[in-house]
């Protein structure tokens, strides 16, 4: 099975309150992100968003240039059902991350819960750094959570990779520097614990 088949099937099978991964609020990454200060004219996109309900808290707090990205067109649709009318200020885009093409420095805040720690080949977390490197401005903001090292080894069936801060960085470099790093426990909807870990950092000047 392809993986936009496994996600369009989890989420065609799942309530998108029920998949384990599921905050009411992603209380970390807001507060993370409102520590920034970053201003509400900033662009921000979501990838591996899901049906996420991060792209409307930022609409809350009056961020209006936001794009959230996924490989599965259901988990775009919930969110989309969800917010109703405000869907309209949102630029949606379907489609795998490693291929979809991203303008040139476009992003001030580039946000991921979901997709890096899928990513269990080296080849394949080259291309999304690359990927970041291109479409965040320099200067911009990175951040990415992932299953910590204490955290599950699997996700909806798929093996994942899993990180401390420094071994998280390392994966991004030089390029990047680290900002802030935050421990998450997570509570899936049928109560288990999830560990996670968060890391903020920023891309340098003159390295994209």
């Amino acid at each position: 099975m392809s993986s936009k088949s496994h996600w369009e099937k989890v989420y065609r099978e799942k309530a998108s309150t029920d998949v384990s991964w599921f905050q009411e609020h992603d209380a970390l990454s807001l507060s993370m992100i409102d520590q920034t200060g970053l201003p509400t004219s900033a662009a921000i996109i979501d990838v591996g968003a899901g049906a996420s309900t991060l792209v409307d808290d930022l609409l809350a707090r009056g961020f209006g240039n936001i794009t959230v990205l996924d490989l599965s067109t259901a988990a775009l649709q919930a969110a989309r059902a969800r917010l109703g009318n405000n869907a309209t200020r949102v630029q949606w885009l379907a489609g795998d991350l490693l291929d979809t093409p991203l303008p040139r420095h476009a992003y001030d805040l580039w946000h991921d819960r979901a997709v890096f720690h899928f990513l269990t080949k080296e080849q394949d977390r080259h291309a999304y750094v690359e990927k970041v490197q291109h479409a965040v401005k320099p200067g911009g903001l990175v951040m990415v959570a992932t299953f910590a090292e204490d955290g599950p080894s699997h996700c909806s069936g798929l093996p994942v990779s899993r990180y401390n801060a420094g071994s998280l960085h390392a994966q991004f470099g030089q390029a990047f520097e680290l900002l802030a790093q935050q421990r998450e426990t997570h509570h899936t909807p049928t109560g288990k614990e999830q560990k996670f870990v968060y890391c903020l950092c920023r891309m340098k000047i003159g390295k994209a």
